[in-house]
């Protein structure tokens, strides 16, 4: 059974609203887009693109689809990214869109049809889409949390984690956290079962 992996660019309160540019996602009159630009350095460039180049299948929400969809196609194979992504099968999970029209997308309409997946590939990879996220967390069918952190707040925008996201879940850090120069730091948890509650504090000094 394979994995299905997060990668998410992610704010001190949480939030992963347009983190590419001023306007990535200004949906909510969000106005504080391309946040992510200011920390960004030449070794957490180069642990976003393995990354990227370990999946071998890409999942995505419709608003993240559309941006990507209409971004790396027209840089064809002019970078490895582009490259990696343009010939990756991918997968848009959305009730209204049936003809998705970047070359190697298939259309999914329900978390069914997305956990089939698992057994057709190893690692496939889920890169912003906070919906879709959400979705995934609340039918149990994230395997692994690739966060990276950055420095700042911002006080508005998309939050992954919102009241009554996903269900009670434990996650264990398997990588050591790698802090870049710039103040971003990586993340990597993996699914771990349930949650160990009903500790009194007090028993354990």
């Amino acid at each position: 059974m394979g994995l299905i992996s997060v990668d998410l660019f992610i704010t001190l309160d949480g939030v992963y609203q347009g983190p590419g540019g001023p306007d990535e996602d200004r949906s909510g009159e969000f106005n504080l887009g391309g946040w992510q630009g200011a920390y960004t350095d030449a070794e957490s460039g180069e642990a976003i693109g393995a990354g990227i180049e370990q999946m071998d299948a890409l999942l995505l929400g419709r608003a993240t689809y559309d941006i990507f969809a209409g971004y790396w196609p027209a840089l064809r194979n002019s970078n490895p990214i582009a490259a990696k992504l343009n010939a990756l099968p991918k997968f848009l999970v959305s009730r209204t869109r049936s003809n998705p029209e970047w070359e190697g997308t298939t259309a999914l309409q329900t978390m069914d049809m997305v956990a089939a997946l698992k057994s057709q590939f190893n690692d496939m990879h889920v890169i912003g889409s906070g919906n879709l996220v959400r979705s995934l967390l609340a039918a149990d069918l994230v395997d692994r949390l690739n966060f990276y952190l950055y420095p700042l707040t911002l006080g508005s925008g998309k939050r992954l984690f919102t009241d009554g996201t996903g269900v009670p879940a434990a996650f264990n850090l398997v990588q050591p956290p790698k802090a870049f120069p710039k103040g971003a730091v990586s993340l990597v948890y993996e699914r771990a079962g349930v949650p160990v509650t009903g500790i009194n504090m007090a028993e354990m000094t």
